[in-house]
Order: C-alpha cells, then structure tokens, then sequence
C-alpha cells in the first residue's frame, strides 16, 4: 500500500482540527491563571488587613488594660574599683524599677533590702571603664535587671531604668 502525499488540503484540514482545541483551552487557562492570581491578591489583601487592624487592637487592647507601674529605689552612691591610680572616683545612681503590675509592687516591698545590697555589692566592683559610652550603660541596665530578678525570684522587673547616673 501505498501512502498518498499530504496535500495542502489534508494540512488545512488537520490545522483547523487543532485549531478548536486550542482555542477552548486558551481560555480555561487563562481563567486558572486568573483565579489562582485573584487568591494570591485577596489571601495578602487579608493578611495584611489581619495584621494592622487585628494584630494592633489586641496589643493596644493589653496595654491598656495593664499599665506599667513605676518604683523609684533610693539613691546609691559607691566608691569605684579603684584600679591603680591615686584618684578615687564615686558613683552615683537613680534607678526606677518597672514592673508589670501593681501586685507585684506589694510582693516585692519585704525584699526591697536584699534588691538595694545586691546593688551596691554589684556597683563597687565597676571600674569607671565599664561605664564608658552607650554600650557600657546598655550592659549595666542588663546586669541589674538579672540582678533583681534573681533577688525577687519568682517574680520578674519589666527592666531597670535609670534616672540620673553621675561618675565624679
């Protein structure tokens, strides 16, 4: 048997066979297209509605609902380690506990002397190098808030803050 040569009609004829074929999955792939891309907009449309609308009014809702509450601690006024040289320098400190709540404002009045001598036990082994620059103030806050927690254990400071730090 023999095969007939494709004609030009036998070509147009199969052309216009795979013509309606794609023509028909053109457009449903454009719809999938469409639709998958209309999810992707409306899932981050709605997840950045949730974040700044939702997510906001709950941390504002909390922190409303439980303000800060604020100790000042006694002055304190130690001698620096002195590391060789003649001049005896002097530390002076204002400190305000914060706490998370006024219960614990109570709960930690009756150990409020172990607080102070943990304090001035820290502070006299400073040499005035500890406290040079922003660094030096960062790591002392830290140092005394770890201080403090451990002497009011269990219970926790929000953070340590200073009022006035004078080195003379």
């Amino acid at each position: 048997m023999a095969t007939k040569p494709n004609t030009a009609r036998d070509d147009a004829q199969e052309a216009a066979e795979e013509k309606p074929a794609s023509k028909r999955s053109l457009p449903l792939k454009k719809v999938i297209v469409a639709a998958i891309g209309a999810l992707v907009v409306g899932g981050g449309g709605f997840a950045a509605y949730r974040f700044v609308f939702a997510h906001g009014d709950s941390h504002e809702a909390a922190a409303a609902a439980k303000p800060a509450v604020f100790v000042d601690l006694p002055e304190v006024l130690v001698n620096l380690s002195n590391t060789g040289s003649d001049r005896t320098q002097y530390l002076k400190v204002k400190v305000v506990l914060e706490l998370p709540d006024q219960l614990l404002m109570q709960q930690i009045q009756p150990v409020m002397p172990r607080v102070l001598d943990t304090f001035q036990t820290y502070l006299r082994e400073l040499r005035p190098t500890d406290l040079d620059g922003s660094s030096g103030l960062y790591r002392l806050k830290e140092e005394l808030t770890r201080r403090v927690n451990a002497a009011i254990a269990p219970n926790k400071v929000s953070a340590v803050l200073f009022k006035e730090i004078v080195v003379q």
